[in-house]
């Protein structure tokens, strides 16, 4: 289907991608100062709107804010795909969207109501980085690059190169879940380590497989460039949020060294997940899959 640039589209996409981000800092502090329980219920924060702004009632009840309006901007993102954009995959994922920011607003407030018990808050963590790959890939799809005409290039060797990156982002995936269940105290810090290892070598093994196969392709050099690099910086940084972690396991409450490595640690975490989505965003809209036909496509005749 002919697809058509929307520039106000996109550019309010990544305005919500940007927000989302935002909201990211925000969760990952109210986790990092133990706040998650300042604000004994839910939806409203001590019967108001407007509770005294203090000690973690302010992270936690800034959170909440924050996460409202993230879920106005998902709804209004939504309606506009659904009127401007043509494509009905397209439409049905902006509907996704808010259907996640829905679920992810109930678990958030289950996580509160049930006292942090039952996984919930490991289920809350992981949807938020599903959620943000889901909006940045809506930023994707609604580029400029991704309506127009894009080379495509032949895949030959196995596995398919499209298993080949959804397994990296898996392999990610799961390294998140690892780390979300270690900071909310269900699981030790050591599975989250170990990980990070086959992390680094499935990371390594994508990169050196779109090398060899796409070395032809600037596009896809550059996001294997980007992804590597951004596994680096994140094995890095967790290195030394466990340091700083160490060095003040005996003090009272999180020091900031502790809070702000793990906080950066945490949303670079999900960049990373993204990340290893656009990857696949990428493979998807360049190489064909083996079913497919290629079909040489003229400037009139753009693919969804």
């Amino acid at each position: 289907m002919k697809a058509t640039f929307h520039a106000g589209v996109h550019k309010f996409a990544l305005f919500v991608v940007a927000w989302a981000v935002f909201l990211l800092c925000a969760g990952a502090l109210v986790t990092s100062e133990d706040a998650a329980l300042a604000v004994p219920d839910w939806p409203l924060s001590y019967g108001s709107i407007t509770p005294p702004m203090v000690g973690g009632i302010a992270f936690e009840h800034s959170h909440r804010v924050i996460a409202a309006i993230l879920g106005l901007f998902v709804v209004i993102l939504s309606v506009v795909l659904w009127r401007k954009d043509d494509r009905p995959w397209v439409k049905w994922l902006g509907v996704a969207a808010v259907g996640g920011v829905i679920l992810q607003g109930v678990l958030g407030g289950l996580t509160v109501l049930k006292l942090l018990h039952y996984w919930l808050p490991v289920m809350h963590a992981c949807l938020a980085q599903i959620m943000f790959a889901t909006l940045v890939s809506i930023a994707v799809v609604t580029s400029r690059w991704w309506v127009s005409d894009r080379p495509q290039y032949e895949d030959r060797a196995s596995p398919a190169i499209h298993t080949v990156v959804m397994l990296n982002a898996g392999a990610i995936f799961l390294q998140i879940a690892l780390g979300a269940a270690f900071r909310h105290k269900y699981s030790p810090v050591t599975p989250h380590v170990v990980w990070a290892m086959g992390v680094l070598l499935v990371a390594s093994w994508t990169a050196i497989q779109l090398r060899k196969r796409f070395s032809n392709s600037p596009e896809i050099s550059r996001i294997r460039a980007l992804l590597h690099g951004i596994v680096g910086v994140q094995l890095l940084l967790g290195i030394g949020a466990l340091w700083t972690r160490l060095r003040s396991v005996d003090d009272p409450q999180p020091l900031p060294p502790v809070i702000i490595t793990t906080v950066v640690h945490t949303v670079f975490g999900a960049v990373l997940f993204a990340v290893s989505i656009l990857v696949v965003l990428f493979c998807y809209r360049l190489v064909p899959r083996r079913r497919e036909v290629v079909v040489v496509t003229t400037r009139d005749e753009v693919p969804a």
